[in-house]
């Protein structure tokens, strides 16, 4: 009877002593979470900022540069002496240099409780901006925005140019620019016709919830003539890349089908034009190209520059020997930019547009050999490219699916009676026209918009 009572006081006691340990244990708990809480409360009261910049205890204000208005103008109006800018001006040289701050541009001042600035932002573009911190010790640095990348789509049949449809549609017309180089070696962009159409899948950039442009077309369709083209772009391991065709084979050619990236054709190769200089009928063996004065002219292939020089009708001019059949040639030039002798890359800027020589108002006449024969360098088809590595293959192929589905899921909207009336009688109007040896039929694309 007395070891069960001794084992039922044991049993006992060591109940007491882990419910003691557990209620105690309790209590030396709660502070430790209290602290937690305070210290969760503290991170949460983080102050606001601006440009970085804590904001509490200055005034803000936010101005555009007007004309005729410079850094010291504007910092004279918040009680900065001259020789503070003059200071301010020589440490940002190595940033930035104060004499490219331009009208148009946004800027933020930052006033202490006299009034005077403490800080100076100056925003060059929607990513960039440069902090003066004008306080005890000047001091100038560069950072920039957070921007946020979405992947958007946009989808339209052309009615009167790419430039226009891609706007009405609510898409940046920049993307133009980018469908001009992705096709620039399988769709001449200026024999754009009225019902082509697109769709694109491509990248939107944002700043403060704000669109500030396209970032790169990720995929593609295009129609033209009756005839789908295609483009994906694709990224190897080794962090290059480029565009593809549906069947994996580059978009990129040996020639590029213009020697300028925004321009209009003014004048076609034909066996028979009237000279506008010379006043009587003449083969014209080139192609014009009406662009604003100096406008960069590139090589449309990579070669060696076998002449760069002036002469009396052709002004200054480059030819371009790019293997043993094709050559190039490019006329009336404001000025040159390569020598006889140089290597150029395909793109390169090898001139700029003017009107020198028999010319009547700037443009480059682009002149293309084959074997030794000139001939018209927008009828030329050159073989395709090769195809993606095989040991991509299986990724592009993913890439291709998935941007596949995206883009067969874009729909054009449906066309007004109006946009379905000024087809019509367009094609009504082409029953009547005459064929000419220059068809002014052309629709001259984007680049006619931007000009």
């Amino acid at each position: 009877m007395l070891k069960k009572n001794v084992l039922a006081l044991v049993v006992l006691a060591v109940v007491v002593l882990g419910a003691s340990f557990i209620f105690f244990s309790s209590f030396e708990a709660e502070p430790e979470t209290l602290s937690l809480t305070a210290g969760a409360a503290e991170e949460s009261k983080v102050p606001e900022q601006l440009f970085g910049i804590p904001i509490d205890g200055y005034e803000i204000e936010t101005n555009t540069v007007k004309r005729n208005e410079f850094l010291s103008s504007i910092l004279t109006r918040y009680q900065l002496d001259m020789q503070r800018i003059s200071v301010l001006a020589d440490k940002s040289k190595s940033i930035f240099d104060v004499r490219k701050i331009a009208a148009g541009h946004e800027y933020t001042v930052f006033r202490d409780v006299t009034g005077q600035a403490a800080y100076f932002v100056y925003q060059p573009n929607p990513i960039d901006y440069v902090v003066y911190d004008l306080r005890d010790t000047i001091s100038v640095y560069k950072s920039q925005k957070a921007v946020d990348t979405k992947m958007e789509t946009v989808a339209g049949v052309i009615q009167s140019s790419l430039y226009e449809t891609l706007e009405a549609n609510g898409a940046s017309p920049d993307l133009a620019v980018q469908l001009a180089e992705i096709y620039g070696w399988a769709v001449n962009f200026y024999r754009i016709n009225r019902g082509d159409w697109f769709k694109l899948v491509y990248e939107r950039k944002y700043v403060d919830g704000n669109p500030i442009g396209p970032g790169r077309i990720q995929s593609a369709m295009f129609g033209h003539n009756g005839k789908e083209y295609q483009a994906y772009y694709f990224e190897t391991a080794d962090g290059k890349g480029s565009y593809y065709d549906e069947n994996g084979k580059s978009l990129r050619r040996t020639f590029l089908k213009a020697p300028l990236k925004y321009s209009r054709i003014s004048s076609r190769y034909t066996s028979r034009r009237f000279h506008p200089v010379l006043g009587r009928w003449k083969a014209h063996l080139g192609t014009d190209f009406a662009a604003p004065h100096g406008t960069p002219i590139v090589a449309t292939a990579a070669g060696v520059v076998v002449e760069s020089a002036h002469s009396g009708g052709n002004g200054n001019y480059v030819k371009i020997k790019h293997d043993n059949v094709y050559t190039t040639q490019y006329l009336h030039m404001s000025r040159r930019a390569v020598k006889k002798g140089q290597r150029v890359a395909q793109g390169q800027v090898i001139g700029y547009v003017g009107s020198t020589g028999l010319a009547t108002g700037p443009h480059v006449c682009y002149r293309f050999w084959k074997n030794g024969r000139q001939v018209d360098a927008l009828a030329q088809v050159f073989p395709p490219s090769e195809p993606i590595n095989e040991k991509y293959r299986s990724a592009f192929n993913n890439v291709l699916s998935m941007h596949q589905q995206t883009l067969a899921s874009l729909g054009f909207e449906k066309q007004s009676n109006l946009e379905i009336y000024s087809a019509l009688a367009f094609n009504i109007d082409r029953l009547f026209e005459q064929p000419t040896p220059e068809d002014n039929r052309i629709l001259e694309g984007f680049s006619a918009q931007i000009l």
